[in-house]
C-alpha cells in the first residue's frame, strides 16, 4: 500500500507542477478556441491540460517500475507497456484535436486503433464469468471486439461528461478510488497477482486527476481538452478490462462446489468490473441519451449540443459549483455503493443506505424547485433568492417607471424640436462603470465573446 500511495503522490505532484507551464504553452500555441454556443464558461480558456496528465502518468509508471514490489508487475505482465502505448497514441490524437479540432470520425478511428494496440500487447479480455453458466472462454476475435468496444464507449462517455469545470476529473477520480479499493482487495486479500496491474492503473489515474483538479476547479484556469478526457477514459477502461478478463474467478476459491455455483454466487463481486459502465454509470447514461437524442433529431451522434446532464442541472437552476458537486455525489453513490454490495451483498444495511442516499440525492436535484421563501420581516436578512418575488420585483418595477419618465420627456422634446426644424442633440455614451458592472471578472486574453442562450443553441460541434 505504501508503494501504491507513493506512486499516486508522484503522479499527482508531477501533474500539478506541469499544468502551469502547460497552460502558458497552450496560450502561446493558440490552443484557446472562441466561446461556442454550447459552452458555459464566459472567457476563452486554454486547453491541452492532457499534456500534464500524460507526463504525470509516465512519471508514476516510471517510479513504480523502480519500486521493490511494484516492479514485479512490469516483470510478470506486459499490461503496463500496453497501457503506455495505447495512452500515447490516444494522447497524440487528443493534442491534435485540441489545437486543430480534427473530425469526429478520425478521432473514433484513432480510439479503435489505440484499443487495438493494447490488445496486440496482451491487454484484452480472455474470459467472462456468466451467471448460471460459469467461466466462458472467448475466442481471439470475440475478446478483441469486446475490448475495443469497452474502450471506445468508456473514452467517449468520459469525453461527453467533460462539460463543466472539474467535472470529468472529479468523477473519474471518484470512480478510480472505488476501483482501486476493489482491485487492491482482490490482489492483497486473495493473493491474485493478475489484479496487480489494475490496482496500479487505478492509483496512477487517481494521481492524474488529483494533480489536475486544483487548476481545473471553477473558475477553471485550464481545460484538460480531448487530450486529457480521452486519456483518463482509456486508463479507466484498461484497468477494468485487466481485472475483468484476466482474473480467473475459480482461482479465488471463495465458495465450495462447482465452478458454475461459484461464479453464480460471485455475480455481485464482478458486476462493478464486468462492465466498467457500472462505475461510470452517469457518464455512460449521458453518452447513451446524447446518441439517442441526436439520432432522433436526424443529427450525427457526434454533433455536440447543450442537452447533457450537467447542462440540464444548470437549466433547472443549480449554480455551476452545485451542479458539479451533485454529479460528484451520484458518482460516489453508484461507485462505492456497487463496491459495498460486491463485498457483502447479503447485508440489508448496505441496500437501505443506498436507498436513503438516493432519496437525498433526488432532493438535491429538485432543490431549486422548492426554494424556501423567508417571511416578510426577515427578507432584509437573507439573500435575494430567498425573498418573495413581489419584494424583489417591486424595486425593479419602480426603477423602470422612473427611467421611463425622462425617456418620455425626451421623446416629447424631440418631437417639438423636429417640428421647429432644430437639429437633434447627440446621444451621450453610457458610463463605463455601468457596462463594467455587468462583467464578471477580467478578460486577460482578448475581447469577451457573446454567449448564446443554451436552450436555443445548436452547433455542429
Amino acid at each position: 500500500m505504501r508503494e501504491y500511495l507513493l506512486t499516486l503522490c508522484i503522479t499527482a505532484a508531477v501533474t500539478y507542477l506541469l499544468t502551469g507551464p502547460v497552460r502558458k504553452f497552450a496560450i502561446v500555441a493558440g490552443a484557446m478556441p472562441e466561446i461556442r454556443a454550447r459552452d458555459v464558461h464566459r472567457e476563452p480558456t486554454p486547453r491541452l491540460g492532457g499534456i500534464a496528465m500524460f507526463f504525470g502518468m509516465c512519471a508514476g509508471l516510471l517510479v513504480a517500475d523502480h519500486l521493490t514490489n511494484l516492479n514485479e508487475v512490469f516483470e510478470k505482465s506486459n499490461e503496463p507497456r500496453a497501457l503506455l502505448s495505447g495512452a500515447a497514441l490516444i494522447w497524440l490524437i487528443g493534442v491534435l484535436d485540441d489545437k486543430f479540432e480534427i473530425d469526429a470520425l478520425i478521432k473514433l478511428g484513432g480510439q479503435m486503433i489505440a484499443a487495438g494496440v493494447m490488445v496486440m500487447q496482451g491487454l484484452t479480455i480472455l474470459w467472462l464469468p456468466v451467471p448460471g453458466v460459469g467461466t466462458v472462454a472467448l475466442t481471439q476475435w470475440q475478446g478483441t471486439l469486446l475490448t475495443v468496444a469497452l474502450v471506445v464507449i468508456t473514452i467517449n462517455a468520459v469525453n461527453f461528461v467533460d462539460g463543466l469545470d472539474g467535472l470529468a476529473a472529479g468523477m473519474v477520480c471518484i470512480a478510480a478510488a472505488a476501483f482501486f479499493m476493489y482491485a487492491y482487495r482482490i490482489w492483497y486479500s486473495y493473493g491474485i497477482e493478475a489484479a496487480a496491474p489494475a490496482t496500479l492503473f487505478a492509483a496512477v489515474l487517481m494521481g492524474m486527476c488529483l494533480g489536475f483538479l486544483p487548476h481545473n476547479m471553477h473558475p477553471a484556469r485550464i481545460f484538460m481538452g480531448d487530450s486529457g478526457s480521452m486519456l483518463i477514459g482509456l486508463v479507466l477502461a484498461a484497468g477494468a478490462i485487466s481485472v475483468t478478463g484476466q482474473v480467473d474467478p475459480d482461482v479465488m476459491k471463495l465458495f465450495s462446489g462447482s465452478e458454475r455455483n461459484a461464479v453464480h454466487q460471485m455475480v455481485p463481486v464482478y458486476i462493478p468490473l464486468l462492465m466498467p459502465l457500472t462505475i461510470i454509470a452517469i457518464p455512460a447514461s449521458d453518452f447513451v441519451f446524447a446518441v439517442v437524442r441526436r439520432t432522433w433529431r436526424g443529427q450525427s451522434p457526434f454533433a455536440a449540443d447543450r442537452g447533457h446532464l450537467h447542462h440540464r442541472l444548470l437549466q433547472i437552476g443549480h449554480s455551476h459549483s452545485r451542479a458539479v458537486l451533485i454529479m460528484y455525489f451520484w458518482a460516489a453513490l453508484i461507485g462505492f455503493g456497487a463496491l459495498g454490495y460486491s463485498v457483502n451483498s447479503a447485508s440489508m444495511w448496505i441496500v437501505l443506505g443506498i436507498v436513503l442516499l438516493s432519496f437525498f440525492g433526488l432532493v438535491l436535484l429538485l432543490l431549486p424547485r422548492f426554494t424556501p421563501r423567508a417571511p416578510r420581516w426577515a427578507e432584509q436578512f437573507v439573500p435575494p433568492r430567498y425573498r418573495r418575488r413581489a419584494a424583489v420585483q417591486a424595486p425593479a418595477a419602480e426603477a423602470r417607471t422612473e427611467a421611463s419618465a425622462p425617456a418620455a420627456e425626451a421623446a416629447a422634446t424631440g418631437e417639438a424640436h423636429a417640428s421647429s426644424g432644430a437639429q437633434e442633440a447627440p446621444v451621450r455614451p453610457a458610463p463605463v462603470g455601468a457596462t463594467a458592472a455587468r462583467v464578471n471578472g477580467a478578460t486577460a486574453v482578448g475581447p469577451r465573446s457573446r454567449v448564446l442562450d443554451g436552450r436555443n443553441a445548436e452547433t455542429s460541434r
